[in-house]
């Protein structure tokens, strides 16, 4: 396996970008996979031809690997082989030709209005992790944050006099997001006496959000209580970013600019935002075949 020439590869990507360790480890394993595929060939990464491309797209298509994670996949090489001629290792980008493989944009899940309060109010706010949870939530449902970006946040990039929070997004881009009264008092509740309940006797942490052990929450911790809450109230269908989409199909549904949205989400191409039109547009024509008398 050509790990050097991945590693390398990383490193830049790190150093010129400043991608987060999340994007560069997804690179990392896509850029594995291939040069395991290669391996079997006897063949490197630098060896690889255009065929070799296109006969992996298919092997990958064959096995049942999703649009989505071919698409990925494929622009992890295609940045990968354009590096490698930019530093003058390969004259030629074994990738030029090819497509990139076609992925339809998928409805993202989200929830009603009605089955965000349930969700919400499942917390049980009588106990500190309870509180925690319900703080977490509201935050979540009141800036649509990306569930790294909750469970990174810290304690110093909250603001609840001023009502905002300092988001550090991908590509290390920051943004202040507004929270809204109502996460502002649970908030208010946790700081005060949740968090300081949790960290009896466990040291100091910088994170906003901590666990029993006193150390902040995991990506993998958020996920398992936002799954056990929604199984109390009776939602099938959640995934760690189902809060975010409400966020932003519920301000589309009460008249939010299309911008406003994007900046909240930290979207840097107003088209990723787009989708969130396709599922407020869905709801308001059932809303309208519901209600109206000849819908």
């Amino acid at each position: 396996m050509s790990q050097t020439d991945i590693d390398e590869f990383l490193d830049a990507l790190w150093s010129e970008r400043g991608l987060s360790k999340n994007t560069l480890d997804a690179y990392g394993r896509d850029l594995k996979l291939f040069s395991a595929w290669l391996d079997k060939k006897h063949l490197k990464l630098l060896q690889a031809q255009n065929s070799h491309l296109q006969d992996y797209i298919a092997y990958c298509g064959k096995k049942g690997s999703k649009a989505s994670s071919m698409a990925r996949s494929f622009s992890s090489l295609k940045r990968f082989y354009r590096y490698q001629v930019r530093e003058a290792r390969l004259e030629v980008d074994p990738t030029a030709l090819i497509d990139a493989p076609k992925q339809a944009k998928p409805l993202p899940t989200t929830l009603s209005e009605s089955q965000v309060e349930a969700l919400i109010d499942a917390c049980n706010t009588m106990d500190s992790l309870g509180l925690r949870d319900r703080a977490m939530l509201e935050l979540l449902y009141a800036t649509g944050l990306r569930v790294t970006e909750l469970v990174s946040l810290e304690y110093s990039q909250l603001s609840l006099q001023q009502g905002v929070v300092r988001v550090i997004g991908k590509g290390n881009k920051e943004r202040l997001v507004p929270m809204g009264d109502e996460a502002v008092k649970w908030l208010s509740q946790y700081v005060e006496s949740a968090r300081p309940a949790l960290m009896v006797g466990k040291g100091i942490t910088a994170a906003l959000f901590v666990t029993k052990r006193g150390s902040g929450m995991t990506r993998q911790a958020f996920w398992y209580l936002i799954k056990r809450y929604a199984l109390m109230v009776g939602i099938k269908k959640i995934s760690p970013h189902t809060l975010r989409h409400a966020f932003a199909t519920h301000l589309l549904n009460h008249g939010a600019d299309l911008r406003v949205v994007q900046l909240l989400l930290g979207h840097s191409d107003l088209s990723t935002t787009q989708i969130y039109t396709h599922v407020a547009k869905a709801r308001l024509q059932s809303i309208h075949q519901q209600h109206h008398p000849r819908g």
